[in-house]
């Protein structure tokens, strides 16, 4: 009470200071903010201003042995805070102390302590920017509502149920005083290989945009009013090129034509920008030899010049100085800094010192770093803090936030779950399983909450799930809790996850023991994947199940008992060594607090699965092609193995479901379109079950021919609909015939006159396009 007695007293003054500095009235909110921020740098030092560019964690601001960690429970360094805030002036602060989510009791503490000694020792009374990576809810949290990760969000194709995850991540992160999420990630996960694949929303553009723009409408509101306390500022992640490595292993170099760059990895990030992003964070490797940080065209001439980008750009963790150490572009860390600033960074993820500020400030009185790059970056941080009313509310606190981890809260990320959940296969219709089977589970995902889900969740790697999740059901405690006869659900792990930050270690039972018991039991259902990880600890030299859980497989189907197979991972695993031993195969994802609850549902039939693959299921490890490959990977090669063509396990945009859904009538308003007009489709569907379910219906295009090689099909739209037993639905859509456009050798934007072909389900028609048009050139 003390604390925010403190705060609103803070508040006041700032609020008398702001009035003082108004020379006139503002006609509108942006306006006003642009004012007010002419005022401020006006009154600014250097020192403050590169203060301001400067962010540290937690940890460098507590007691305790070094930088890196605190005593427990984490208290502020007041010797310390005085050199962050009085000398330095620095104006963020990130992350959590020791690497481990917090009570909102304590976050309330920690960020209102510092916002308050912040604002009190800053002459201009100048409030921190807290940020955290709320990745799938709260995540940092105790006790917050979390849902699927990215991937099971993509899942879902349901961009209401991930505005809604936005909306109560907000709120949340709000009751601990964090105005600031870092997220969304908009990296295509395009290459399985790559560690961080699962905190995307898929491998399609379109998919990833309209996931990623729900996402923030939900975070931000639509009408973006970041002052609005249920609401918090995103940070768009990894501008740009970051998740497609030659090597397919985190923060190693990409080498991705700009044509491609432009036509597949940016529309996202263009997309979030249209809905009002205000922070980008950059992407930690290299593009054709080029570190992002330091490239001047990506972060100056392209984000903030031709996508019109007014908010702020971040590095990611100690990226400046790894200009330095690990690329080797800056012969020390002042050289880093100044290549960094003028390619465009606004503000430095340091995290451990307050050198960068220092190190600008000389740059600056050098010559170095021009004042205008300088009092640009500033003015853009400051925007930020103005537009979230950190000025006039730089602390929010828990009290205020009754609906905190509610049971409707719950409700939602329940849903989010179910619809998340995609059957893969179903061999004889075994799924749903009566509830009075008798069954065998086993699998280290079987009785472990910390597979379901994944990195950043109550740590950064999501070792420390077990410990926060108690209150919650495992697959296997789900199970009981559904069946009409808990007793005849046996658990036998067979083989179970070492609880380490090493997400490959494992431990063998005897699997003579486990044969016995899968004897027993009507059916088996085998819960495998991976541990948790993320970034460069999850990178790893090979894409199969362990060893270890293959052979469980092998095991149980060796008994004659039907084998169902449910992935719970974060990459797409491969299976087709054991996929012909399984009757049903379930991709669980990385689904959440309540993945647990949805896969019983769904498996014992309460809830009809509805999930579909936001990515191409891969086969083997060396065809890992996106569904947009091109006409060249589709074909097998004259008198070679037909796995020399493009074979997926399972395609993109793939899900089983316990109805059947019937697809007719496939309509285009005419056959011969021009740039300026809209593709007018319709569609019917109908279910020809008896069970209501629900269906993603997706409209493809695929260009015949083009002066650029046109990939197969494009995912064009789509729409999610629920269908009662026998119901027919009508669905109609709307496409930009500027949309078939491509992004040629020279980057122009073009659109080629030609035949097409559009796709839904099994039905297809040709149209023509009759006229050439440059739509943008570069």
């Amino acid at each position: 009470m003390k604390q925010r007695i403190i705060l609103i007293l803070i508040i006041i003054s700032t609020l008398l200071l702001c009035s003082c500095q108004s020379k006139q009235k503002p006609v509108n909110l942006n306006y006003e903010i642009d004012m007010k921020i002419k005022e401020l740098l006006d009154q600014m030092t250097l020192e403050e201003k590169a203060g301001q560019m400067t962010q540290v964690t937690i940890d460098a601001l507590t007691i305790g042995k070094n930088p890196k960690e605190s005593d427990e429970p984490p208290m502020l360094d007041t010797n310390i805070l005085k050199i962050a805030f009085e000398r330095y002036h620095i104006g963020s602060v990130l992350n959590t102390a020791n690497n481990r989510a917090r009570e909102r009791k304590e976050w309330n503490r920690l960020i209102g302590e510092i916002q308050e000694f912040a604002i009190q020792n800053s002459r201009l009374r100048i409030p921190v920017l807290y940020g955290l990576d709320m990745i799938h809810g709260a995540s940092y949290v105790a006790g917050a509502t979390l849902f699927p990760q990215q991937i099971g969000m993509a899942a879902t194709w349901n961009p209401v149920l991930i505005e809604r995850a936005g909306e109560i991540t907000a709120y949340e992160s709000r009751a601990v005083g964090c105005p600031w999420t870092f997220s969304p990630v908009l990296d295509l996960g395009i290459d399985p290989r790559w560690p961080r694949h699962w905190e995307t929303f898929g491998e399609d553009p379109l998919l990833v945009s309209e996931m990623g723009k729900a996402l923030i409408q939900g975070l931000q509101g639509r009408d973006n009013l970041l002052s609005d306390k249920n609401r918090i500022a995103v940070c768009l992640k990894h501008y740009l090129g970051y998740s497609q490595p030659v090597s397919g292993k985190d923060r190693t170099p990409a080498l991705i034509p700009m044509n491609v760059l432009r036509e597949y990895h940016l529309p996202a990030f263009k997309k979030a920008i249209e809905t009002g992003a205000m922070s980008v964070m950059v992407n930690s490797g290299e593009i054709n030899g080029m570190p992002v940080h330091a490239s001047r065209f990506l972060l100056n001439d392209l984000l903030k010049g031709e996508l019109g980008f007014s908010g702020l750009v971040v590095s990611d963790w100690g990226d400046i100085e790894y200009l330095q150490t690990r690329h080797k572009i800056a012969a020390n860390q002042k050289e880093a800094v100044r290549i960094a600033v003028n390619a465009g960074i606004d503000m430095s993820m340091v995290p451990y010192n307050f050198d960068f500020a220092g190190y600008v400030v000389e740059l600056v009185n050098e010559g170095a770093i021009l004042m205008s790059r300088i009092d640009d970056a500033v003015s853009r941080i400051l925007k930020v803090k103005f537009l979230l009313g950190l000025f006039e509310t730089p602390m929010t606190f828990q009290e205020d936030y009754p609906e905190f981890a509610s049971e409707n809260f719950a409700a939602d990320a329940r849903r989010t779950a179910l619809e998340s959940i995609t059957l893969l296969k179903n061999q004889g219709n075994i799924l749903p399983l009566p509830k009075d089977a008798k069954i065998l589970i086993s699998g280290p995902a079987a009785n472990n909450m910390r597979p379901l889900l994944g990195g950043w969740s109550y740590s950064w790697q999501g070792n420390l799930v077990n410990e926060f999740t108690k209150a919650y059901s495992t697959i296997y405690e789900s199970l009981k809790d559904l069946s009409d006869n808990p007793e005849r659900i046996t658990l036998f792990e067979g083989v179970n996850y070492e609880d380490t930050e090493d997400f490959r270690a494992e431990n063998v039972m005897d699997l003579k023991q486990f044969s016995v018991k899968a004897r027993q039991a009507d059916y088996i259902i085998l819960c495998l994947g991976e541990n948790t990880y993320t970034e460069f600890q999850g990178n790893d030299t090979n894409l199969e199940l362990s060893a270890n859980q293959q052979d469980l497989v092998k095991a149980a189907s060796a008994t004659g008992k039907p084998v169902i197979l449910v992935l719970v991972q974060g990459r797409p695993r491969l299976i087709n060594n054991i996929e012909p031993f399984t009757k049903t195969i379930v991709n669980a994802y990385l689904p959440g607090n309540y993945g647990g609850e949805a896969l019983a549902r769904i498996l014992y039939g309460d809830a009809n699965p509805s999930g579909k693959l936001p990515y191409t299921y891969p086969r083997f490890a060396y065809s890992l092609e996106p569904y947009y490959h091109k006409h060249t990977e589709d074909q097998t090669i004259t008198e070679a193995p037909v796995e020399s063509g493009f074979l997926p396990q399972y395609p993109f945009g793939f899900g089983l479901s316990y109805s059947n859904f019937e697809y007719s009538g496939l309509a285009l308003d005419k056959t011969d379109y021009k740039s300026g007009e809209n593709l007018k489709v319709s569609v019917q569907i109908q279910n020809k079950s008896g069970k209501a379910g629900m269906e993603v219906v997706q409209v493809f295009i695929s260009d015949s021919i083009a002066s650029n090689t046109p990939p197969v099909k494009r995912l064009r739209a789509f729409s999610k609909v629920m269908l009662q037993s026998g119901e027919t639905q009508t669905l109609k859509f709307e496409i930009p015939v500027t949309d078939l456009a491509f992004v040629n050798h020279n980057n122009e934007t073009l659109l080629e006159k030609g035949y097409f072909r559009l796709m839904v389900n099994k039905l297809s028609l040709s149209f023509i396009v009759n006229e050439d048009k440059i739509i943008t050139v570069k």
